[in-house]
């Protein structure tokens, strides 16, 4: 702060000029007395426009201008919160096949004792249904098997005959396939058992078939 000169108007001011003199004493010692607490502004304090509390124009304490920044960051509005996605629910796993049927062969099959699968052989069974494919194409006589072995089942009936023809000179078709159709579902599941008719019954143009009982 720079210390005022007092002036001294004469008789010669009526021109306006003024002059200037030096301070009494007394005069130096009130000066000191009013500045002794006065503490000089810095340079970089001072601007055009006035003093500023900091070097950006921030509050004391923060001259990095941090308390801007977030005032800035807290007025522009927010990008919205990612939505988390829920996974879609799991799904049960579907039940596991059942095991395959093992084959079934002209009086033999897995399980059949000794003394069934002797008189199946023999003919000692009670037949009680028979079905004749004679005369059926092939398409047709698959179809009445199939029906004839649900419905013989769903009756409870245990043994029962099927009459594919022996064909001509031994070579019947159906007689080959038959024996193919009883191991293919879903005849597989309901037979227990086939072999061959005895010669009363057809021979070799014939089978014993048994039905497992219904479940």
């Amino acid at each position: 702060m720079k210390k005022p000169r007092p002036r001294n108007t004469g008789p010669g001011d009526a021109a306006g000029d003024l002059e200037e003199r030096a301070p009494n004493p007394a005069e130096d010692e009130l000066w000191r007395q009013v500045t002794s607490d006065v503490e000089p502004l810095k340079r970089q304090d001072i601007s055009p426009d006035g003093p500023r509390d900091g070097p950006s124009g921030d509050p004391p304490g923060d001259p990095s201008g941090a308390a801007a920044h977030e005032a800035g960051t807290a007025a522009k509005p927010g990008k919205p919160a990612a939505r988390k996605r829920t996974p879609p629910p799991l799904l049960p796993l579907p039940p596991s096949p059942a095991p395959a049927e093992p084959e079934l062969r002209h009086g033999e099959a897995p399980g059949l004792d000794r003394r069934t699968r002797t008189r199946l052989r023999r003919g000692q069974v009670d037949i009680e249904a028979t079905i004749d494919l004679h005369g059926l194409t092939r398409t047709e006589a698959h179809r009445a098997l199939n029906a004839f072995l649900e419905g013989s089942q769903n009756a409870g009936r245990r043994s029962v005959l099927v009459i594919t023809g022996k064909g001509s000179r031994g070579e019947g078709v159906l007689r080959d396939q038959v024996p193919n159709w009883l191991n293919a579902e879903p005849n597989r599941r309901m037979i227990r058992a086939f072999s061959h008719a005895a010669p009363k019954d057809g021979g070799q143009g014939a089978l014993y078939v048994l039905l497992k009982r219904r479940k």
